[in-house]
């Protein structure tokens, strides 16, 4: 079961990072190939950096080379929300957290074929690491 999170954008301005309040709440993208994460080989989840939400695990990420971290499934189906996206002159696939609703990245049909197919673009940013040993 989700718990949902909802605050004001005055609270979560207190509470984010400009960066992170500019991705999650706002719909920024980081740089390509910028981001904390792109490169994280460590075994762990990978959590939603507004709300603390669990979102991926380490073994579901994979180097697409597109420039930010990238999974081929989330730890359970209700953690992300996929929504229509027709911002910027494309039409994608957003994906945000199921409990607070920030922005994550985007979902695309390009992934592993063995696996899900799917290749969920996350913002480093907009996710916080919780390596497994330090989940004990």
């Amino acid at each position: 079961m989700i718990r949902k999170v909802e605050k004001s954008d005055e609270e979560w301005r207190r509470e984010l990072t400009p960066d992170q309040f500019w991705v999650c709440r706002l719909k920024g993208t980081e740089a390509p190939f910028s981001g904390a994460y792109i490169n994280e080989k460590s075994p762990g989840i990978y959590a939603c950096a507004a709300c603390g939400q669990d979102l991926f695990h380490s073994a579901g990420k994979y180097d697409s080379g597109c420039g930010w971290p990238s999974f081929f499934e989330p730890v359970a189906p209700d953690c992300i929300i996929e929504r229509h996206d027709s911002s910027h002159g494309m039409t994608r696939t957003e994906i945000v957290c199921a409990a607070c609703e920030s922005h994550l990245g985007h979902v695309f049909p390009d992934g592993p074929v063995e696996e899900s197919g799917l290749r969920y673009c996350t913002n480093s940013v907009a996710l916080n690491f919780k390596k497994e040993d330090d989940r004990a």
